[in-house]
């Protein structure tokens, strides 16, 4: 009897490894198809990419009409960043990552479908509405956080990096690679910054994080946040609060939410 249940669950087992590996060839599937479209869609990509490297993105003209309000006459300067790439195979290489990369952002809904598929036959009911409500939250924070890092911290960082310039005998050259990877970089970050509602609303309900410590820590947090804002800022007010503000949204919603998961197991 004993090995008669061994070999169930052998076989069980045996078919949760080929239902996952199905689903994993469905997803490199769907996202191999995505980044192909991306990959011919070149001009169109880059276009977009590379536009907040631009004197006349659509960031750099609001942050000229909002300080034109508080300093009538205030003029964003344009200004002209060089491109190049040092390898001959680097604009390929480039193409091909950042497609891949596209790709899997794109298939990024299919994916975690495919992934509720696969867990949710051992949910109850109620736990499948949570779980579907909890999959859209945090994919809407994602990409949430990666519009913000391209309308609002990565230009901003470019420009202000770009332009910097230690000497008038110096004159600046940024690579393509370096480029792409830094705005990788910063969209990942806000990505995942913006899930802090979610996970301190889960370390809230495991009693880890309380309202009282999300409270103490929230002054440190926002004077980390100041700091770095004022990093990788032009040194003037108005910038650095358009900055700090996207930054410290999701730092004071968790502060919000540790505030209601203590009301909520009173």
């Amino acid at each position: 009897m004993r090995h008669r249940e061994n070999n169930q669950n052998l076989l069980t087992f045996s078919g949760h490894l080929e239902v996952l590996r199905k689903l994993l060839f469905r997803i490199l599937g769907v996202t191999v198809c995505i980044a192909v479209i991306i990959f011919s869609l070149k001009n169109e990509t880059f276009r977009i990419l590379l536009a907040p490297s631009e004197w006349d993105f659509v960031t750099y003209r609001k942050i000229e009409y909002v300080m034109k309000l508080v300093v009538t006459d205030f003029h964003f300067d344009s200004f002209y960043v060089d491109l190049i790439a040092t390898d001959l195979s680097s604009q390929f290489m480039t193409h091909l990552s950042t497609s891949l990369y596209l790709g899997l952002l794109g298939a990024s809904p299919y994916i975690l479908y495919e992934l509720f598929r696969f867990v949710s036959p051992a949910l109850y009911d109620s736990e499948k509405k949570y779980s579907i409500r909890m999959i859209a939250i945090v994919y809407l924070l994602f990409m949430l956080g990666v519009l913000m890092s391209y309308y609002v911290l990565f230009p901003i960082s470019f420009h202000f990096l770009g332009t910097y310039s230690v000497s008038e005998k110096i004159h600046s050259t940024i690579t393509l690679d370096s480029y792409i990877s830094t705005f990788v970089t910063l969209t990942l970050l806000m990505g995942v910054v913006f899930q802090l509602p979610v996970i301190s609303y889960f370390l809230g309900r495991m009693g880890i994080v309380d309202a009282k410590l999300m409270s103490y820590y929230r002054k440190h947090a926002f004077l980390i946040i100041m700091f770095v804002a004022a990093v990788i800022t032009p040194p003037d007010l108005m910038t650095l609060i358009l900055v700090t503000i996207p930054l410290y949204l999701p730092v004071s919603y968790t502060h919000l939410r540790a505030h209601e998961t203590v009301r909520w197991k009173s």
